[in-house]
């Protein structure tokens, strides 16, 4: 089993199907929303993304079939006043789960996130996905905080 990782060049227009699969999988998953991706958004992510120049991201694929995907925002810490690289989307392929893989996606984005000088990486997680929960305690991650008697932070949105 041959396992790699590579940022996605956004004019690729195989990598950019294959992070549309990669990305719908994701989203008709209970995890992701359990709903497919609209066809607006299938046509338009990849151009819209290679807008911002703060986005990146990754495939994984083992014996060149894509396996996993994480698509990635640089922001900003005023505290430290450093970049931060936010993990927005983070999947493995049903098809691939169980294997360690999300260790080799996790380490190709830390990798990157060192690269670009960033103090730390950032994700949100569902209460209820445990799965995922543990295995970003075990790649490091805690949840945030201040002030342990303030407690952690919490996600929070609100659509416009």
């Amino acid at each position: 089993m041959h396992i790699h990782c590579t940022q996605v060049d956004y004019r690729n227009a195989s990598q950019c199907e294959q992070l549309i699969t990669l990305l719908n999988h994701y989203a008709k998953d209970p995890m992701g929303g359990g709903k497919p991706l609209s066809k607006q958004v299938q046509q338009n992510l990849p151009s819209a993304l290679a807008a911002l120049p703060n986005a990146s991201s990754f495939i994984l694929y083992v014996d060149d079939t894509p396996a996993g995907l994480a698509n990635c925002f640089t922001n900003f810490s005023t505290f430290s006043c450093r970049s931060i690289l936010n993990i927005h989307d983070f999947v493995i392929h049903q098809a691939f789960r169980n294997k360690g893989l999300s260790q080799k996606l996790m380490d190709k984005i830390t990798e990157y996130a060192t690269e670009q000088g960033c103090i730390k990486l950032t994700l949100e997680v569902l209460k209820g996905n445990e799965t995922a929960y543990q295995a970003y305690l075990k790649f490091g991650f805690t949840l945030y905080q201040l002030d342990p008697k303030y407690g952690s932070a919490q996600f929070m949105e609100k659509y416009l």
